[in-house]
């Protein structure tokens, strides 16, 4: 992959935050009307993920992406972690996976180890997988911050989905539609081609990511998602049918809910764990996946903690069947008496 300075016809990295106020007012006075594209790299290509997994369309991308995905949490955010991050994202890349899923907040806002470790490997395998990261700024310059940042420590000079990150509550919608808001460093970033396509990310309330989606034609959704979904604030009664119907890319995650969900679950002996109270669970991995894959997702992403999980759950993935629906009824139904804390991360205040 060539570098940002010598890309004929993109934003130079170092000019990300040279964009200037003329362009943003006219995004406000035309509405957030997208521009003709500046022509992008070809799609990622990892030879070894159609022997390794099914493939789904990652919405209207043209992506086919495994359907089991690597995301950026877990070891892949703890600080100075080099010697264990780079060689699980190499090892997940080795197995076939072809997404992956990162944050300008995983590993500190200051530090963002996540995105560095990531940029470990993207130096000599960029072109093997689809790059996804996220802003959690509400605002165009602070985004484009974020942006420009983001590009320096993945070492690229594109990423494939830039996300809002957890749109929570409608203020944070507002805000981010709202004259010098996000939503103009999104369209800005991709209309110069720096960012190929763009989404969103929630995991509290589904009324808050179906406003943003009729606001604006999103490629990608990235929602919170698992077996005790239907128990509060149900994603998969509203938001995802919708999702579905404007044909976006639908990704998972949560699926184990931080392992809550699961019957290994081994309850915290700090009472003031953020957690709370909290009680081992009742699905085990293999179940948590292949619910969330029976729905209409294109992937899920999960975070590992070493090798062995991460090779658990590409075997998962791989040997996938679907579930009918008494199925997966029954699997809710097994999930209800923890759903709280399956659930943690939903708004259970007003």
């Amino acid at each position: 992959m060539a570098n940002s300075d010598s890309s004929d016809g993109k934003l130079k990295r170092r000019d990300v935050l040279k964009l200037g106020t003329a362009a943003a007012a006219g995004f406000v006075a035309r509405g957030v009307m997208a521009e003709t594209p500046q022509k992008m790299p070809a799609l990622p290509v990892n030879p070894k993920t159609p022997e390794a997994m099914p493939t789904r369309n990652l919405g209207k991308t043209g992506f086919q992406v495994g359907i089991f995905s690597l995301g950026g949490q877990a070891a892949i955010q703890e600080a100075n972690n080099f010697d264990v991050a780079v060689p699980l994202i190499e090892k997940a890349l080795d197995l076939g996976v072809n997404y992956v899923d990162t944050s300008a907040r995983y590993g500190g806002v200051e530090d963002r180890w996540s995105e560095q470790y990531f940029g470990e490997v993207m130096k000599s395998r960029r072109s093997e997988v689809f790059l996804a990261t996220k802003s959690h700024d509400r605002t165009r310059d602070g985004s484009l911050k974020l942006l420009e940042r983001s590009l320096e420590l993945l070492k690229t000079d594109h990423i494939d989905l830039w996300q809002m990150h957890a749109l929570s509550r409608p203020e944070q919608v507002e805000e981010a539609f709202a004259p010098g808001g996000a939503i103009e460093a999104f369209v800005e970033a991709r209309d110069q081609g720096i960012v190929r396509t763009l989404g969103i990310s929630g995991h509290a309330d589904p009324d808050v990511l179906i406003d943003a989606i009729e606001r604006f034609p999103f490629d990608c959704l990235l929602l919170a998602l698992n077996a005790a979904d239907p128990f509060h604030l149900s994603f998969k009664e509203k938001l995802l049918p919708l999702a579905v119907e404007r044909e976006m890319g639908i990704i998972g995650m949560k699926i184990p809910a931080r392992g809550l969900i699961l019957s290994s679950w081994k309850t915290p002996d700090d009472p003031d764990s953020r957690f709370g109270k909290t009680v081992p669970g009742t699905l085990n991995m293999r179940e948590a996946m292949r619910y969330v894959l029976s729905l209409p997702v294109s992937t899920v992403i999960v975070g590992c903690d070493d090798i062995p999980q991460l090779e658990e759950n590409i075997e998962i993935a791989r040997s996938f069947n679907p579930m009918n629906e008494t199925q997966l009824a029954e699997l809710e139904k097994r999930a209800e008496p923890v759903h709280k804390q399956s659930l943690f991360f939903r708004r259970w205040k007003a």
